[in-house]
């Protein structure tokens, strides 16, 4: 797998949708490739048409690919899974259910996988039940610790802790901040994060003492019109990142 030599680096990666492939470009340039970019497996009618444009976003990028569900939507975590193991990107969104398939089939360590957990309403606990079919069932509320250590055994890299709906659990997030620090866990914080709130949360996460961090900043900075990120929206949410690490 190639490594992009910027995101392995960095405590701190961008993670941001790309509409094109020129979308794409200009985001990584924009972030002077400290980005992954998510290109969704639900956008596409089946695995070939996935793999043959996901290549071309690769091809561009120096392999910054992150390969998303769609709005972590759970029926898409087989296909994930499926393209991952041929594309081989840096980055593998799932939800908790899917991280032990999407590791299986990437053979190898390298590609960063996260798993999906929600908040609950409750400080230290997760909810586990993001699956096709637990998703339908009440939540499973676990303890955060217990919820990593799954993860874990399941070969996953990080929590992408969603939907967090800005700083709405804001206490919740820093009891996930600090498990994954105790943990040596990478943080995924998911839903919700724009311009204004965005230094808070990751400092947040910094403050805790997390090893890696991977803010997903989608919706408040796309352009609705085209539904192209901005890049010069990419441009200050790094130069937000340089008056934090």
């Amino acid at each position: 797998m190639k490594k992009s030599p910027n995101y392995y680096k960095d405590q701190i990666c961008l993670n941001v949708l790309a509409h094109s492939i020129e979308n794409a470009k200009e985001c990584y340039a924009a972030a002077a490739g400290h980005v992954v970019l998510g290109v969704l497996s639900k956008d596409y009618a089946n695995d070939e048409l996935a793999i043959a444009d996901m290549k071309k976003y690769q091809a561009a990028t120096e392999n910054a690919l992150s390969v998303g569900l769609g709005a972590g939507d759970p029926n898409q975590s087989q296909m994930v899974s499926r393209i991952s193991a041929i594309l081989q990107p840096q980055h593998v969104n799932q939800v908790f259910t899917g991280v032990g398939t999407a590791r299986a089939l990437l053979q190898q360590t390298d590609t960063v996988v996260n798993g999906l957990v929600s908040p609950t309403g409750r400080v230290g606990y997760v909810n586990l039940a993001t699956g096709a079919l637990s998703s339908q069932q009440e939540p499973t509320a676990v303890p955060i610790e217990t919820a990593i250590a799954l993860l874990k055994d399941m070969g996953g890299s990080s929590i992408k802790y969603y939907p967090m709906k800005g700083l709405a659990h804001k206490k919740e997030y820093i009891a996930v901040a600090k498990a994954c620090a105790k943990m040596d866990f990478y943080l995924e914080p998911t839903g919700g994060i724009d311009l204004e709130n965005f230094k808070e949360i990751v400092q947040i996460a910094v403050d805790a003492g997390v090893k890696k961090i991977i803010p997903h900043v989608y919706s408040s900075i796309i352009e609705k019109e085209t539904g192209n990120t901005r890049p010069g929206d990419v441009k200050k949410l790094y130069e937000i990142l340089q008056t934090i690490v």
